[in-house]
């Protein structure tokens, strides 16, 4: 278009600027937030949007909350793209202020705006606010409950270990439980360790979504940490009778406006000789800071060597290894990963973001992770 001279409407530049937060293309989205100012486009509600939805998916909720503060004309769908972005770093505390801000200035909250608020009090444990916002839906805001606000319940309780609360709220549905909601449960049962619900969710699962990789490689995992290896035998065996393909775990990584992928035992990229020394430095360097490798994680009955040598080649890992040699030191490194990051990287990343002294912001399936000093946002609930 620019070559065309045809000058992009804000349609268009919204739409570009999806794509950015899709890929978690930081700097493609700067260039056409500039690209905005430099060709006078008004900031309107679709556009300033847009960059808000951009800024917070690309990790920057620094310049998602200037974009927002500086525009002029809100609607409710800019709140609602505020809060979300807030829920899903875990500022739940803040999206939860924005909320009750949002109607003081006479903007009345929709079904989006609720399932943000509910999505952010799950992923931060604040059970109590969070019935207390869903109980209160449709007498104060008059919104009936739909499906997805029922699954951040259930995920709500399940993720805080209530799930025989999460279960009952599932049986009190006014409508059938789809998939995500029985799935929500399911990833509770594999987090609390629930082997017995987690095998009667995961067999429901397995008929109502039968090529749903997902739901295997869940209840496989539940079985691996119980040491029921002949049920995670038969799990593997079901997926290739019924022809379920896997889903490859792919990390992305931003730099200098080149997207950079990488996959498990893929060694195309033309760093990768380099990229695999600095991980083979990497973890020497944490397991002599006492770092164990999660072995739990590896759903195959070897040996824990053999273990550890899968665990450490998680393509999150290798993204974080290629930022390490290509960026200055204190640069922060952005990762968005296709899958649910495991609970092994999510160990290592919290020691690497303390000995490297790096914040390290991963975006996977479910949500953000910000590793700083040793910690994570998450305050590992998640």
């Amino acid at each position: 278009m620019q070559r065309e001279e045809i000058r992009p409407r804000k349609f268009v530049l919204s739409s570009v600027l999806a794509a950015c937060a899709n890929l978690g293309a930081l700097d493609q989205g700067r260039w056409i937030h500039a690209y905005v100012n430099n060709n006078s486009n008004s900031f309107d509600a679709v556009l300033g949007t847009a960059l808000v939805d951009m800024y917070a998916k690309c990790g920057r909720l620094d310049m998602a909350w200037d974009v927002f503060e500086k525009m002029e004309k809100k609607e409710v769908f800019t709140w609602n793209a505020m809060i979300c972005g807030l829920g899903m770093h875990g500022r739940a505390e803040d999206a939860i202020e924005l909320f009750f801000k949002m109607q003081k200035q006479k903007f009345r909250p929709n079904g989006i705006t609720l399932l943000g608020v509910l999505s952010a009090c799950a992923h931060s444990g604040m059970v109590d606010e969070g019935l207390r916002i869903f109980n209160s839906m449709e007498e104060v805001y008059g919104i009936e409950p739909g499906m997805e606000h029922y699954g951040c319940v259930v995920d709500l309780l399940g993720r805080a270990g209530l799930l025989g609360e999460a279960e009952e709220v599932m049986y009190s549905m006014p409508m059938e439980p789809s998939a995500a909601v029985w799935g929500a449960l399911l990833g509770a049962c594999r987090k609390h360790g629930d082997v017995e619900l987690g095998e009667r969710v995961g067999k429901i699962l397995l008929e109502l979504e039968p090529q749903n990789s997902g739901r295997y490689a869940l209840l496989s995992n539940i079985y691996a940490r119980a040491g029921r290896w002949d049920d995670v035998a038969n799990v593997r065996k079901l997926m290739k009778e019924r022809g379920v393909k896997t889903s490859t775990g792919i990390s992305m990584i931003d730099f200098d406006g080149v997207v950079h992928e990488f996959k498990m035992g893929d060694g195309s990229h033309p760093q990768m000789k380099n990229i695999y020394l600095m991980l083979k430095n990497m973890i020497k360097r944490l397991k002599m800071e006492g770092f164990s490798p999660n072995t739990s994680q590896v759903l195959f009955d070897i040996e824990e060597e053999e273990k550890e040598a899968e665990l450490q080649y998680h393509s999150e890992k290798l993204a974080i290894a290629f930022g390490l040699i290509n960026t200055k030191p204190g640069t922060t490194i952005h990762v968005v990963k296709n899958l649910r990051m495991c609970e092994d990287c999510h160990s290592a990343f919290k020691l690497i973001s303390q000995v490297y002294d790096r914040e390290i912001i991963v975006r996977d399936r479910a949500r953000y992770h910000h590793f700083k000093t040793g910690t994570c946002s998450c305050k590992d609930f998640w």
